[in-house]
């Protein structure tokens, strides 16, 4: 390679103050030089934006440097004995265009015929596999059960949905943020039901399409639809807390759940979870999941957008719901042969 190469990066320039803003960001230029010994050179090809990133810009991520994230990328050059140049990896030196790693923080991917690379940021990354912890781990998930899970447009909502309907749930149900998620739910992922939280008490709404009650919550949102999810369950239900995205971006505190002694009458158990601490599970999720997506029976759900120079809105985008299923920033081009279309991004 050159001696320097060109490599674009996204700083946090200020910490949000309640909703992220574009002017919390500042994209930078550096000269990358040739790969010390030990180190490799490794071309971004996409990057991940999720919400988690926005609590770790309140204080975990330092100011004027480069964010981190899901990534994955090529190696043009390496000397570190084990990695080699073409290789594709998985590593977490995102928010740039190119990154400087070894091959202890990385992991290799050996891609798979009828399998695109961007789901390994998808439902073969860490979203999918938050999805299948909470499910097989957590909520210990038993066939002919009424699951309820909800931003189920997003990531983890899609790729849980679906992998309950192949783990045998009897019901699938979820909320989203608009008709049109409502529809995609219902029309295209085998949901057996949706709703849009915004139309009526989510209380109400569970009421009406689950009136025998929920064996199983995947909770991505928290808050009052987590109020309204204890208050439905039955005896011995299980919730599994993925995240709490509508107190990402408002910092007020949420009203609910004011209904936490029902954890206690209905003997419910509610668990909370980081995904990294279920890494080893890795090629579980993929043995799982890869016959299912080379079947077309599993579909990848993600919304695809191009352009480094787009990272930044992408990141809002997700945070405002704009995005159906794992939003994903292409920077470069697919080295495998195998793109699957992006869902469109308005």
């Amino acid at each position: 390679m050159n001696d320097r190469i060109k490599c674009r990066l996204v700083h946090l320039v200020a910490r949000p103050q309640g909703r992220a803003a574009a002017t919390d960001f500042a994209f930078r230029e550096e000269d990358l030089s040739a790969p010390a010994p030990g180190a490799a050179l490794v071309e971004n090809i996409y990057l991940s934006v999720d919400p988690y990133m926005r609590g770790c810009m309140d204080g975990d991520w330092a100011l004027n440097a480069p964010l981190e994230g899901r990534t994955i990328g090529r190696v043009v050059e390496s000397r570190d004995p084990g990695l080699t140049a073409g290789q594709l990896v998985f590593h977490r030196k995102g928010w740039r265009t190119h990154a400087r790693v070894s091959a202890a923080e990385v992991r290799v991917i050996a891609p798979t015929p009828g399998v695109p690379l961007s789901a390994y940021l998808g439902i073969l990354g860490g979203t999918g596999l938050s999805a299948y912890v909470a499910l097989t781990r957590i909520a210990l998930l038993n066939k002919g059960e009424t699951v309820f899970i909800s931003a189920a447009g997003g990531g983890v909502g899609t790729a849980a949905g679906q992998i309950a309907r192949l783990l045998g749930a009897g019901r699938v149900i979820g909320s989203a943020g608009s008709a049109a998620k409502v529809k995609h739910l219902t029309e295209r992922l085998g949901f057996d039901a949706a709703f849009d939280y915004h139309e009526s008490p989510i209380a109400e709404s569970l009421a009406r399409v689950a009136p025998g009650g929920l064996d199983v919550y995947v909770d991505n949102v928290g808050g009052s639809q987590l109020e309204a999810a204890i208050g439905a369950m039955r005896a011995r239900g299980r919730i599994a807390c993925v995240g709490a995205v509508a107190q990402y971006q408002d910092r007020t505190p949420p009203a609910g759940p004011r209904n936490l002694r029902d954890v206690v009458g209905k003997s419910l158990r509610l668990e909370g979870f980081l995904v990294r601490d279920y890494n080893q599970l890795q090629g579980e999720l993929e043995e799982t999941l890869i016959p299912h997506i080379r079947s077309a029976r599993l579909g990848l759900e993600q919304t695809v957008i191009e352009g480094f120079d787009r990272v930044v809105e992408g990141f809002l985008g997700m945070l405002d719901g704009k995005n159906v299923g794992k939003m994903i920033v292409q920077v470069s081009g697919e080295s495998t042969g195998t793109f699957s279309a992006p869902a469109p991004y308005t």
